[in-house]
């Protein structure tokens, strides 16, 4: 383990030299601080110390992206940016995830000397998979457990996302089953409200699963948001589990990683992983985190699905960017940890098209609510029009041409496409 090293990419903004704010992290993030203490000598810095392994120059800025930089006393008014790889040795913290957090992305944001900072990726060596075996399912499992091969798995969320009583929710779900949808999936904001308890949500939502499976032969997978404090996770995914559920959903920013990790030592099922509140941590171009280093950590810690936003959604977030996302999900990453990457966010039969494009594959949960549910015929023609768009993607046929003899299709064209 010794000789082991984590390396992890910075894009650096500062008012200093480059050369120097990188020796500032790897001294703040390891063995140093603001002044020479008693026992670091250099036999200590040599074993523990962060190494700065190279250093890329990108440009200039005239001010500070950031808040809070104090620059040298003599400044020339440029603010410096560039890609920083720094590594740390790996028995500073061994294979654990919250400590490594704590090396890779912890105080080293605070620096004055830093105007901007961002974590860009993370190289991780082999003992991180001793320890963290993570997705237990992903992209095989989940066809298997879903009946679907040789396309996308296609899908929805529950909507009103807030309101539902757990009446209300079994027929809605009754009606979307019949209509052949092959993913359902709760809100992220509907977990276990005191207004439809969890336990009663799985106890209406499986029995209307399999009444439906019984009439269609099919059974849905529907990802209950199991999201709670760590000494629920275990009681929701076993009320879900003991209903005969097929996958559990978690809010991976409100449990966190460790949480995730946890739940991914007992479960049973896939665990749909959602990102929300990601945006804080990644908004900014200069703060923050990339999604290509996030997602290695949540495939560690067992995400079989995980969320990668949508191409033309409603978010800020720019195609390219999910693009980039959507292709990290799929990566090597020591040797597995495969993962399906959820697309979604005003999504519908058109934005199959350009997702297939970048992906160049069908290896993908492509979920649309509102371009499902509010298809002009309802939702099994929304459904369908989801499996025609995908059919003259992967055919390399224009949407409107196919939509001539498909008419699920044109309708949602006429609805969906006009913007």
């Amino acid at each position: 383990m010794s000789e082991e090293r984590v390396i992890a990419s910075y894009l650096v903004e500062t008012p200093y030299t480059l050369e120097h704010a990188a020796a500032v992290i790897a001294g703040e993030q390891s063995t140093g601080t603001f002044t020479a203490v008693p026992g670091e000598t250099d036999e200590l810095k040599e074993r523990y110390g962060a190494r700065v392994e190279g250093i890329e120059a990108l440009g200039e800025a005239g001010e500070p992206s950031l808040p809070g930089s104090k620059p040298p006393a003599r400044h020339d008014g440029k603010f410096r940016r560039g890609v920083v790889r720094v590594s740390f040795p790996l028995h500073n913290f061994g294979p654990s995830i919250p400590n490594l957090l704590s090396a890779v992305a912890g105080n080293l944001y605070e620096l004055q000397e830093l105007s901007g900072l961002r974590l860009l990726d993370l190289e991780l060596p082999e003992a991180f998979g001793a320890l963290y075996p993570g997705p237990k399912f992903g992209i095989e499992g989940t066809r298997r457990l879903t009946g679907v091969t040789g396309r996308p798995i296609l899908g929805t969320i529950v909507k009103p996302s807030i309101g539902l009583t757990p009446e209300q929710l079994s027929e809605l779900v009754m009606k979307l089953a019949l209509a052949g949808m092959d993913f359902i999936k709760d809100d992220e904001l509907n977990g276990n409200p005191p207004f439809a308890p969890l336990a009663a949500k799985v106890q209406a939502v499986m029995e209307a699963v399999e009444r439906a499976a019984d009439k269609t032969g099919k059974k849905l997978m529907y990802a209950f948001n199991i999201t709670g404090d760590i000494d629920e996770l275990r009681r929701n995914h076993d009320t879900v589990v003991k209903a005969g559920g097929s996958c559990v959903m978690v809010s991976v920013m409100s449990i966190g990683l460790s949480g995730l990790a946890y739940l991914n030592t007992f479960s049973e099922v896939p665990i749909h992983a959602h990102r929300n509140q990601w945006g804080m941590l990644t908004r900014s171009p200069l703060l923050g985190m990339e999604f290509t280093a996030f997602q290695k950590l949540c495939r560690l810690a067992g995400a079989d699905q995980l969320h990668v936003n949508g191409l033309n959604s409603k978010f800020y977030e720019s195609n390219e960017s999910v693009i980039r996302s959507m292709e990290a999900c799929t990566a090597p990453l020591l040797g597995g940890y495969q993962t399906m990457p959820v697309v979604s966010s005003m999504q519908w039969a058109g934005t199959a098209a350009p997702t297939y494009e970048a992906l160049r594959s069908v290896d993908v949960m492509h979920l649309a609510g509102g371009g499902m549910l509010a298809h002009p015929d309802g939702p099994a023609a929304g459904f369908a029009s989801m499996q025609q768009g995908w059919e003259a993607a992967v055919q390399g046929i224009p949407l409107d041409v196919y939509a001539a003899d498909h008419p699920e299709l044109l309708r949602a064209i006429g609805k969906y496409g006009k913007g």
